[in-house]
């Protein structure tokens, strides 16, 4: 029995890494240029001079990500008012992001990070080996492009309040 979990392990271990580390708070974001749901390219350089909230989440229509991209939906009003975007990434692509952001009536760009090469440059990319998939993490960035906050674990039913406070806070410490 050992020898089986052992193999297992082996076997299975490499498979659940991720690529490449998080970008740390204060360092500059990771360049990014994706389509959208509407085949609309959005790159990082679009949202400068402004904060912006980069969620990364696993798959479209499950029911973490519709909590969680639900609960951005209930408070973008609150969090444009701050003066920033919430942008949505997977690997997932960009039918199913229309179909997930028209469902639930999505106000945001859900970005298609088909490759994956996005989400491994912030270091939320899983690899199964069979497929992959964006880890559930968030980054907020400053309008000067920087990593002001990061959320390597989330949890999807109070992320976008915590989001919203930390917005506030952050603005706050800069004036």
């Amino acid at each position: 029995m050992r020898r089986l979990l052992t193999a297992l392990v082996m076997l299975f271990a490499p498979a659940l890494a991720s690529a490449g580390e998080p970008p740390a708070v204060g360092a500059p974001a990771p360049a990014f240029s994706l389509p959208d749901q509407a085949g609309k390219t959005h790159a990082l350089a679009d949202y400068a001079g402004r904060w912006l909230v980069l969620y990364f989440y696993p798959k479209d229509d499950t029911p973490g990500c519709t909590t969680e991209a639900c609960n951005f939906r209930d408070d973008i009003v609150r969090i444009r008012r701050l003066g920033a975007e919430v942008v949505g990434v997977s690997v997932d692509d960009v039918a199913s992001h229309a179909a997930f952001a028209a469902k639930h009536k999505l106000p945001f760009p859900l970005l298609a990070d088909e490759g994956g090469t996005v989400a491994e440059s912030y270091g939320a990319l899983r690899d199964l080996m069979v497929m992959k998939m964006a880890k559930r993490q968030t980054y907020i960035i400053d309008p000067q492009g920087r990593i002001a906050q990061r959320y390597l674990e989330v949890d999807p039913k109070t992320h976008a309040a915590q989001v919203v406070a930390d917005l506030e806070r952050l603005q706050k410490a800069g004036d």
